[in-house]
């Protein structure tokens, strides 16, 4: 590890840290992304209350923050990664390596805002805790939910119709419209009009709103979807290293509003570390691991003040068959869907050959601020096998501005080539941060 091109390039920092900040969005969305309707509310910064830990005694499991750690203050110690908190220096679990190219990747592209979050699933460690703003101060995008969840809130709604409408993967819906907006029209059943169907897999690959909003409006109601949010997270602050903003969920009770909001359109916002505890929920089969950035903090005087559990704290969110039904059913992102051509070259060769990425895409232009925001979160790979790389998921929201550079699907697919080319996986190779750069001046 080289610590001068690290600091560098991270300008002592390897995050790109700061204030967090709310955005309101306002506007019409992508075929696959809702926006967040003028006079909607975007959430507050959690408060969140830190227990006084005594030297020799490790956090309980659900621990609160560390107190006074500084994630926007990310550097380099020996081998590994360091942040400041109260009293001495928090030691981080992330990869050097990866966390200085998710860094890299995004200043090559010169990215106005964008973040990722690396979780592995098994533990709820993070290798990568990255975000960036091109302009302004430094800010903690990962902790950020105050972009709107778009197209991710898709599956929300898939596990609520698998769950509790007891549908499956291979359920049909005919449909027409709904590519930008939805309206009472695009709900009707109509077979003059519906000239397309698809299954709910392929509708959650391909992020059709008009199937998700009309099995919604048919088999679940506000509180179903409502609860299934929560279960995710929605509307509570996550139990983390560091305070995190909490994801806001409001499911209207008028039917077309409520089909809107299952399809992704307003009426929810997600932080990137969120977006990938989401993905680990999936992978886990419906556990929740949470998530740990501190692998110590140790004080000035060398004493240990803090230590990581060293069993995750672990909820049940799903069952095991709803979460099933969900990996199989994100798989199509990238094998068919929105992410195909994100994972694919020009000649339909795979980036990751031989790995299979689950995963989901969320798409919205705010017309007025011309602000373009798309996430990406998935995990991979999503069939594990003996002697495969460690399972991780992923997290990354980019915004871009009316010259956009690349989408979060982009950004995700090289973090991953990275970790999986540090495995040696074969044919995976790393991108260059060299030839990044060099087609972003073409």
């Amino acid at each position: 590890m080289h610590r001068t091109r690290l600091l560098a390039l991270a300008g002592a920092s390897l995050l790109g840290g700061g204030v967090l900040v709310a955005v309101h969005l306002r506007g019409r969305c992508h075929a696959e992304g809702p926006a967040i309707p003028s006079g909607s509310a975007v959430p507050s910064i959690a408060r969140v209350s830190v227990a006084t830990q005594h030297e020799d005694e490790p956090p309980p499991q659900g621990s609160p923050p560390v107190p006074g750690l500084d994630l926007t203050r990310v550097s380099v110690a020996g081998e590994g990664l360091v942040a400041p908190a109260d009293g001495g220096v928090a030691h981080l679990t992330l990869d050097p390596d990866l966390q200085h190219t998710a860094i890299g990747l995004m200043a090559a592209r010169h990215l106005p805002e964008a973040a990722a979050v690396v979780m592995d699933v098994q533990t709820g460690r993070l290798l990568v805790y990255a975000s960036r703003a091109e302009q302004g101060p430094a800010r903690d995008l990962c902790a950020e939910a105050s972009a709107p969840s778009a197209s991710v809130f898709k599956i929300v709604t898939a596990a609520a119709l698998v769950e509790d409408a007891h549908l499956d993967a291979d359920t049909r819906q005919c449909y027409s419209g709904g590519e930008q907006r939805i309206t009472a029209t695009d709900l009707i059943d109509d077979p003059h009009r519906d000239r397309w169907c698809a299954t709910l897999a392929s509708a959650l690959g391909r992020s059709i709103n008009t199937v998700f909003a009309r099995l919604a409006k048919e088999h679940l109601v506000p509180a179903q979807l409502d609860a299934m949010a929560r279960r995710f997270g929605y509307g509570d602050a996550l139990a983390f290293d560091a305070p995190v903003q909490a994801g806001a969920i409001h499911v209207p009770a008028e039917t077309l509003e409520f089909a809107r909001t299952a399809a992704g359109f307003w009426n929810s916002t997600l932080s990137p570390v969120q977006a990938a505890e989401m993905s680990a929920i999936v992978a886990r089969g419906g556990e929740a691991v949470r998530p740990v950035i501190v692998d110590e903090v140790v004080s000035t005087g060398g004493w240990a003040l803090r230590s990581a559990p060293a069993t995750p704290s672990v909820r049940r969110v799903l069952t095991k068959e709803t979460a099933d039904e969900l990996a199989a059913m994100m798989e199509h992102t990238v094998m068919e869907g929105t992410s195909w051509r994100a994972f694919h070259d020009g000649q339909g060769i795979a980036f990751l050959p031989g790995v299979a990425v689950a995963g989901k895409t969320g798409t919205l232009t705010d017309p007025e601020t011309q602000r373009y925001y798309t996430w990406f979160t998935g995990f991979a790979p999503a069939r594990p096998a003996p002697g495969a790389p460690p399972q991780v998921a992923v997290g990354v929201l980019v915004v871009n501005g009316p010259s956009w550079q690349i989408k979060a699907n982009v950004l995700a697919r090289d973090i991953l080539r990275t970790y999986f080319a540090k495995h040696d996986l074969q044919g995976v190779s790393r991108p260059s941060l060299t030839a990044v750069a060099r087609r972003r001046k073409k």
